[in-house]
């Protein structure tokens, strides 16, 4: 139906959320409901209330945008922030998740040979989220290998526990893009657990918004793409996702309640930088560019 996103008017302002009217007008919810005169059913400064309302939030939004006559702002003049700038809880990521991408790990794993029976989790820190064209920290002192992953992201809409595989689609709200920047000696300091080096502080940045489910026709027949520098460092596609959205869905839930704007991160494809010959790792001053084809781009410079 919609893509929204959370902006600020100027930065340090209030958030609110916006919803993108064409390609590059943003609609203040806010604002346009009481320039209407509309009761709505959520906090229209706060992402994780309008995903929780559920059906009357997106029966509001839809009345919202359809009787609103005015232009709204210009994409350019606000600051973007993640679309839930502060999720409820970590975000959910997969590891392993595109054959050629362990296969490239496995080389440095000898002692994992084959992809695993059950997708394989960790997490990210909510600290860890930032904006889609935000500054990634360097963290020097701490980390001397940041590397890049793009990873399709899955925001839960209804919450659940013991999901089925056969009705998990029905538990998305919607889809976003994020980069599972990665600290790989710091990720290699603690027992080979992912977590800490997963969970620097800005190295999850994501957005540029949120697509509501029914404008994807098909999340798994999406292109995505990183790039360093404008040089292509990983071009794969969702097609080649080892375990799809509602096995992961199935598996997370299975025992542990999904919750309204949970955020999952899907995995990787092959081409990350601590797998290339010699190893890349992203220095002060690069860009990175994260895209996944009809859910949008991100645009980070590594160190401010």
């Amino acid at each position: 139906m919609m893509r929204l996103l959370t902006f600020e008017p100027r930065r340090g302002g209030a958030p609110r959320v916006g919803v993108l009217l064409g390609g590059e007008r943003v609609l203040d919810v806010g604002e346009a409901a009481r320039r209407a005169r509309q009761r709505l059913p959520f906090d229209a400064a706060d992402m994780l209330s309008v995903i929780g309302s559920g059906r009357a939030g997106v029966a509001a939004l839809g009345k919202l945008v359809k009787g609103y006559a005015g232009k709204g702002a210009t994409l350019g003049t606000l600051h973007l922030m993640a679309p839930i700038p502060r999720p409820r809880k970590n975000v959910l990521c997969v590891g392993w998740n595109y054959v050629e991408h362990f296969e490239e790990g496995a080389r440095a794993r000898p002692q994992v040979q084959e992809m695993p029976a059950h997708p394989a989790f960790f997490t990210k820190a909510p600290t860890a989220v930032n904006g889609p064209f935000d500054p990634i920290p360097l963290h020097a002192g701490v980390t001397e290998k940041l590397d890049w992953e793009v990873e399709l992201g899955v925001v839960i809409g209804r919450g659940g526990r013991n999901i089925a595989e056969a009705d998990a689609m029905k538990h998305v709200y919607g889809y976003t893009v994020i980069n599972d920047v990665s600290a790989r000696d710091v990720q290699r300091q603690h027992g080979q657990q992912w977590f800490k080096g997963k969970s620097l502080d800005g190295t999850c940045p994501m957005g540029p918004w949120i697509v509501t489910a029914d404008e994807v026709p098909d999340p798994h027949a999406l292109k995505v793409t990183s790039r360093v520098n404008g040089v292509i460092k990983q071009d794969s596609s969702t097609s080649l996702m080892y375990f799809r959205i509602p096995r992961i869905i199935a598996e997370l839930s299975a025992g542990m309640t999904l919750e309204p704007g949970d955020v999952i991160s899907t995995g990787t494809p092959a081409g990350v930088g601590h797998a290339r010959t010699p190893p890349e790792f992203m220095q002060a001053g690069d860009v990175l560019e994260t895209e996944v084809a009809g859910i949008g781009a991100l645009r980070n410079k590594i160190g401010g």
